[in-house]
């Protein structure tokens, strides 16, 4: 039972470090919208991550897939993610947390580039 515990543990440390180190490569070559949209799909990615910790194998792979899209999504300019992939990556995100029942969690579109909702819009610049 406690290496069960430790495995489910260790995953979840791997991952939220393989988001945390993408988002640190990203804070040097993105800004504005495009880095806080990337800011935004890793706290939502760490916080699936640990609330899926003990879930189904099912489950988590779905958590871990997401994490891969987002951590090794690559352009051919360089390392960093270009923003249609930054999209992509967004809408596999909130696919998995809808599935996994955490509405709560979807990431609205990049602020000031028309994507967000209506409400979120509104709200942003009153």
């Amino acid at each position: 039972m406690a290496v069960e515990e430790w495995s489910a543990g260790a995953g979840t440390d791997i991952l939220i470090r393989k988001v945390d180190s993408h988002v640190t490569a990203l804070r040097v070559g993105l800004h504005g919208p495009d880095l806080e949209l990337a800011e935004r799909l890793a706290s939502c990615l760490r916080e699936l991550v640990v609330s899926t910790a003990h879930a189904s194998a099912a489950d988590r792979a779905q958590v871990r897939a997401a994490v891969h899209y987002f951590v090794l999504r690559r352009e051919s300019r360089g390392r960093l993610l270009s923003v249609r992939s930054l999209a992509a990556a967004q809408r596999l995100v909130n696919k998995a947390a809808a599935q996994l029942g955490r509405p709560d969690l979807v990431v609205e579109g990049r602020p000031g580039r028309g994507g967000g909702n209506a409400a979120t819009d509104i709200a942003r610049h009153s």
